[in-house]
């Protein structure tokens, strides 16, 4: 890993974080994929694609058995969406946000990663090919994400590229702005902002923003909307009461937690956990949570015609279960 960056750390009281009761985690399928960090998952006609850190994206037949190369971006791709002329529309960390053809492997760059944008995400896409996509910080690279959440300078931007190409802010000053939802008519869009622990919306075409969901009881990051038109968002760990306490210290005592080697930094409660909410309201309809020692930390969901598939940052695997009663 790269030498650490110095942070420049802004004081938060993050509220408690609260009491939850999830449902059990229904019985999970694991699928291992021959790369690490298979970040975000994407289902299409049943194949499910994901992308891992060496920059290949992946596809896995309906079936599990057999695991095809699409492409090698060369750099690192997080996460995956259907454009509507069938190409796979891709947020990498190192290139920007890419299209790329399933048929040809050809990479075509929609918005280059640079000055205006330093760690592409997670999008959504519309029917027209409008494009909302988060930029999470313009600090830190991917790989000290969790710098960003301890500094919590809150840098993270929503995105939208129009079909012309020209791309606009539609909000700012996100904490690792994060997993990209549309609503099914179009008419809102939800992103995860992790390092606040909340899911804010935009209402269209107004551009009215409200806040969907406060103070979540686990770190959001990759979300989507499902067949079932419920936005899921995947929960990466418990709340860390560490990190919480940590937000509230002086920012110099934060540089000096930033300065202990790894194996003392704060690290994540293992847990596989996924919920979905209604967009209108952020009322919560799925909570699924539970562990597992050769799962965790997810950080992608997609449902599909019942089944809850999974990606994580850190696993070599995909996984998925199916929702009770389906």
């Amino acid at each position: 890993m790269a030498r650490r960056p110095k942070i420049s750390p802004q004081v938060w009281r993050p509220a408690k974080a609260p009491k939850s009761a999830p449902d059990p985690l229904p019985p999970l399928t694991v699928v291992p994929v021959n790369g690490n960090g298979a970040e975000d998952v994407l289902v299409d006609k049943g194949h499910v694609f994901t992308g891992v850190d060496d920059g290949r994206i992946l596809r896995l037949t309906p079936d599990g058995r057999r695991l095809d190369l699409i492409v090698d971006t060369g750099g690192r791709p997080l996460g995956l969406e259907r454009y509507p002329d069938g190409r796979l529309l891709v947020c990498d960390a190192k290139r920007g946000l890419l299209l790329v053809s399933r048929q040809t492997g050809e990479v075509e760059v929609l918005v280059a990663r640079g000055p205006g944008l330093r760690v592409c995400n997670n999008a959504a896409v519309a029917k027209d090919g409008t494009v909302y996509f988060t930029d999470s910080t313009s600090r830190f690279e991917l790989e000290h994400w969790k710098a960003d959440l301890l500094e919590h300078s809150g840098t993270g931007r929503l995105l939208r590229r129009s079909p012309d190409g020209t791309v606009d802010v539609l909000l700012s000053g996100l904490f690792f702005a994060n997993g990209v939802a549309l609503a099914p008519d179009e008419s809102y869009v939800v992103v995860a902002s992790t390092g606040s622990y909340r899911l804010d919306k935009i209402e269209l075409p107004s551009g009215r923003h409200v806040v969907l969901d406060d103070n979540l009881p686990g770190i959001p990051d990759n979300i989507s909307t499902g067949s079932d038109g419920l936005v899921w968002v995947a929960l990466a760990s418990a709340r860390v009461p560490a990190l919480d306490i940590a937000l509230r210290l002086h920012p110099a005592v934060r540089k000096a937690v930033w300065a202990l080697p790894e194996s003392l930094q704060m690290k994540d409660k293992r847990v596989v956990w996924v919920r979905a909410v209604d967009g209108s309201d952020g009322r919560v309809v799925h909570d699924f949570r539970g562990a597992r020692p050769d799962y965790h930390l997810v950080t992608g969901v997609r449902e599909y015609e019942g089944v809850v598939y999974m990606g994580s940052l850190e696993e070599r695997a995909v996984a998925y279960f199916s929702l009770p009663g389906r």
